[in-house]
């Protein structure tokens, strides 16, 4: 396993969780989702830890999926002959239904651009704060990958009109936009972002834990969505196949995918 990939360290009362692969924006490897597994599970068995901080290195929150280990996968699936799962997205979904279902406080610091399974971590995490210079979306249909688990994170948090709009787009959103719709609590400046998550998790310290415990029981429960069942209820196990398999295939080529419109002619200049 590739060693650095989470980062870990203690502030007062919170553990810092923090993504640690810039120079490819923090995606989700494997290696970095077991990483951030164990890092969310020992912070989960510390008493002294009151809040757990999940944030990023560098200039990105979590650019998604791991675009190398999706092109591997792709050529993997093509040349076997046992079909065409693609367990390393189910694995991120998992891991995001960890962090749904921590029984200690979650609190995104959203550094810079959270995108696909980057912006369903910021959802999954009970507070949000986001840097002024960030932005959120969800652009993976463009290249033929279906919004799964997300989608339900994403209208619990923000209802049906507008979990539309951003999932039928794909549009990168801003931070103030972000905080007017709901999706983050706060929008702070990006060198004061870290410090207003300590600060967070310090209020959170004051609580009682039992009571703390017993009151995120009461909010799973009375979710918007009916989280408590199976994702499995909602996603079936991903396949590169069909779509996913050609707009990869082009993203990876550099080409315009079959559905993507062309973009109009340049306008003669006189």
């Amino acid at each position: 396993m590739a060693s650095d990939l989470v980062g870990y360290e203690t502030r007062g009362p919170a553990a810092i969780i923090r993504m640690n692969n810039p120079a490819h924006r923090n995606p989700m490897s494997r290696d970095l989702l077991d990483q951030l597994s164990a890092a969310v599970t020992r912070a989960s068995a510390d008493a002294a830890v009151r809040a757990i901080i999940i944030t990023g290195s560098g200039p990105a929150f979590c650019a998604g999926m791991d675009l190398t280990e999706a092109r591997a996968s792709l050529a993997r699936v093509t040349s076997a002959a046992t079909g065409t799962d693609w367990p390393e997205a189910r694995h991120g979904e998992e891991v995001l239904d960890q962090v749904y279902n921590c029984g200690k406080p979650t609190i995104a610091a959203v550094n810079g651009v959270a995108a696909g399974n980057g912006a369903g971590l910021v959802s999954v995490c009970d507070i949000a704060l986001m840097a002024s210079e960030a932005h959120i979306g969800y652009p993976e249909m463009r290249s033929g990958i279906q919004a799964a688990m997300v989608v339900l994170h994403l209208m619990r948090l923000v209802g049906e009109r507008v979990s539309r709009y951003l999932l039928l787009t794909g549009e990168l959103i801003d931070a103030q936009t972000a905080q007017q719709i709901g999706l983050v609590n706060r929008v702070v400046p990006g060198d004061q972002l870290l410090d207003a998550a300590v600060d967070c998790a310090t209020k959170i310290a004051l609580n009682a834990p039992q009571a703390e415990a017993k009151t995120k029981l009461l909010l799973r429960r009375f979710s918007g969505q009916a989280m408590g069942l199976q994702m499995t209820d909602y996603t079936a196990m991903p396949h590169l196949e069909g779509e996913a398999r050609v707009g990869l295939e082009a993203f990876f080529s550099h080409q315009r995918p079959p559905w993507a419109p062309a973009p109009p002619p340049a306008s003669p200049t006189h």
